[in-house]
């Protein structure tokens, strides 16, 4: 896949970045470039090896899945604006 100077401009506008028309040629060559590496990784065969969260081994940390009494739904109520039957209340956003 190449990048043409047109949809240099199109991905520039799309990500908001002001791009000069003088500097839309270096932008193109830059997103060919990033794309040839990325065609450089699909070529990489990874059919045996596990995913992984990172370069070490390790087990992500995790909570003990415990029921707990659930707080204290007055105290938290006592902090909004509106609060109504023990629910916040907002106001409807849609008619």
């Amino acid at each position: 896949m190449s990048i043409d100077i047109e949809t240099a401009r199109k991905v520039a506008h799309l990500a908001r970045i002001r791009v000069e028309e003088a500097r839309l040629p270096a932008l193109a060559a830059e997103f060919n470039t990033i794309l040839g590496f990325i065609e450089q990784l699909n070529e990489v065969n990874v059919d045996d090896i596990e995913p992984m969260t990172s370069v070490t081994p390790m087990r992500l940390k995790r909570r003990e899945d415990v029921v707990t009494d659930g707080g204290y739904p007055e105290k938290v109520l006592a902090n909004a604006p509106d609060a109504r039957e023990g629910f916040f209340a907002v106001p409807k956003v849609m008619e």
